[in-house]
């Protein structure tokens, strides 16, 4: 069975999953691209389960327009990069009313089962971690915990075994605009050197060579 069908498969167990009570909507997923590069965000937004796609919303425009920087689409970019999360589910609202809920560590252990199939199936080459929850979910908590900071990750060089396989990682914040981090110093220079680290990888050139440049 080719990797692609494969992906398709768990895919389908992702859309049936209702594992946890207080996530809303319906699961989200990307397509089923077989890709060296594997982009994981932290979960959906309210919007998301509607286009039935990760990032389609305000979230993913300034995600996309990042990108862009490198010479690369939105439809570039889903149709090349398998794109995953943390949680498929929208989290719901915090508490507080400011924010979405952060999911908590069961609704993030259940969702890792996926992942680790995705992963097994993949064994990608590069990992994009986008946000907090991601970078640690990528890196472990004894190296990106609550108490680290997005200076520690973002524009370094970064490398983990995640599920089983050595992986380079790329982090980069999350593009809510719920944090100025990124819009401001060093937050802005450090993205920009992430960017420049991501564009460069020869695992991201690889997936960007058209057909009609071979």
């Amino acid at each position: 069975m080719s990797k692609v069908r494969k992906l398709a498969s768990i895919q389908k167990q992702i859309r049936e999953c209702r594992s946890c009570p207080q996530m809303c909507g319906s699961p989200v997923h990307g397509a089923p691209v077989d890709s060296a590069v594997f982009l994981i965000g932290q979960a959906p937004g309210p919007h998301e389960a509607r286009f039935a796609k990760p990032w389609a919303y305000t979230a993913g425009k300034t995600l996309f327009k990042w990108l862009a920087q490198g010479g690369v689409t939105e439809e570039d970019v889903r149709e090349r990069v398998y794109i995953g999360a943390v949680a498929r589910c929208f989290p719901g609202k915090s508490p507080s009313g400011h924010g979405d809920r952060e999911p908590s560590a069961a609704e993030i252990a259940q969702c890792r089962r996926h992942l680790q199939k995705e992963i097994g199936i993949l064994k990608p080459k590069l990992v994009i971690a986008v946000g907090r929850l991601a970078i640690s979910e990528v890196l472990g908590p004894e190296v990106f915990s609550k108490k680290s900071t997005l200076n520690d990750v973002v524009g370094k060089p970064l490398k983990a075994r995640f599920h089983g396989e050595d992986v380079e990682v790329i982090a980069l914040p999350h593009p809510s605009g719920a944090s100025s981090w990124p819009h401001t110093e060093p937050g802005k220079t450090k993205l920009a050197q992430a960017l420049r680290k991501l564009f460069k990888h020869p695992e991201w050139q690889n997936c960007f060579i058209r057909d009609s440049d071979s």
